[in-house]
């Protein structure tokens, strides 16, 4: 998110919810906390957009276990591939 923007609207998600049904619909993150998932959330002049549709989306999910195969199985993988898989995953932060 940009400096000025303090908000993230990720529309359009199928996003999985905590009695693990499905929602089609939007979610707001305000300051780094999930503050509103509804099928449809009115974006404000402050909001970031990010078009989730076709994608689903498992809010507050992380990865806490995640292995590279460092030190010693570079040939089959490094930090760099690693790291780009993780994030074609969804996972951000390991």
């Amino acid at each position: 998110m940009s400096s000025n923007t303090t908000t993230l609207l990720i529309s359009q998600a199928q996003i999985l919810l905590r009695n693990g049904s499905l929602l089609q619909g939007d979610l707001r993150i305000n300051q780094g906390k999930i503050v509103e998932i509804a099928p449809e959330i009115i974006p404000t002049e402050t909001d970031e957009i990010i078009d989730a549709t076709g994608l689903t989306l498992l809010p507050g999910v992380i990865d806490p276990q995640v292995h590279f195969r460092e030190p010693g199985l570079e040939h089959k993988e490094d930090l760099f591939t690693a790291s780009c898989a993780c994030v074609k995953g969804g996972v951000t932060s390991f």
